[in-house]
């Protein structure tokens, strides 16, 4: 008789909102995450209700709740890496934050702070708790210009202020800053990634012609969270993601999915779920 041969996966969990129109939040997340071959867990953080034109309504889930899915995770899965995304309450920080404390992997926090349509989506405490709280915790943070903005408290809409923004985020406490410059109005976009005591790395690449961006923050957070958890280091995956993503939304210019922003196409190039062997 053959030895019997145990294999694992990496594994993301994703501490996330809901989209029920399918292209942000969890949804997006685990389908980010099971295209590139890793496989995908959730804790619901909040309850919105919207769809490709907006979010209508964010309804709460009670801290207790998302205590205890973290807890029934934790004791049976053990994630390689953790995405964090809407974390919408203090309370919520606290609960996230105190659980994690002792976490021995990589953390992607996406702070989701301001909507599509340019809502701050989270109360001014809330954002003081993220910074306190979970920034020195991550791993990374990824905002785009209008969180950037939020958190800085000014305006960032050139790749210079965008520089300037995430030195004043890493001496806020952040280990390292992914600042997206995906609401850049030119045609060649830039995101830079700035580590303390690192040099800044710059990406470059072609605006798209598209209105189907929806969900694309919790899209690259959620790949750069699966590239970590198959091992590769933060300046591996970010270019990694960043293709991606660009990817997905190439391949979805022309689709037509609602009436609003819709979605990027995740499963433009899926991969089979990575295995490695444990042991024989």
């Amino acid at each position: 008789m053959k030895d019997s041969i145990t294999y694992r996966v990496p594994t993301v969990l994703s501490i996330a909102g809901f989209d029920g129109s399918g292209g942000a939040g969890i949804q997006a997340d685990t389908k980010t995450i099971s295209a590139l071959g890793c496989y995908a867990m959730n804790v619901l953080t909040a309850l919105p209700v919207q769809n490709t034109q907006g979010v209508r309504q964010i309804y709460d889930i009670p801290t207790a709740a998302v205590r205890d899915q973290l807890a029934a995770i934790f004791d049976d899965i053990y994630p390689d890496s953790i995405k964090i995304g809407m974390v919408h309450s203090v309370a919520l920080v606290r609960v996230i934050s105190d659980f994690l404390r002792d976490y021995r992997g990589s953390i992607i926090f996406d702070p989701v702070m301001v909507s599509t349509s340019g809502h701050q989506l989270i109360q001014q405490d809330t954002i003081q708790a993220c910074i306190t709280e979970l920034f020195p915790l991550a791993s990374l943070i990824t905002p785009n210009l209008d969180e950037v903005s939020v958190l800085v408290d000014e305006k960032v809409d050139t790749p210079t202020a965008m520089e300037e923004a995430g030195k004043k985020l890493l001496a806020m406490g952040c280990k390292a800053v992914l600042v997206k410059g995906g609401h850049l109005d030119r045609d060649i976009l830039t995101t830079l990634l700035l580590q303390q005591e690192a040099d800044v790395r710059s990406y470059q690449s072609a605006r798209i012609a598209s209105k189907n961006t929806h969900g694309s923050g919790c899209t690259l957070s959620s790949a750069l969270a699966s590239f970590r958890a198959q091992g590769k280091s933060l300046e591996e995956a970010v270019p990694l993601s960043l293709d991606y993503v660009h990817a997905a939304i190439l391949a979805s210019k022309d689709l037509q999915i609602g009436q609003g922003n819709g979605p990027l196409n995740h499963f433009h190039n899926p991969q089979k779920l990575i295995s490695y062997e444990m042991n024989r």
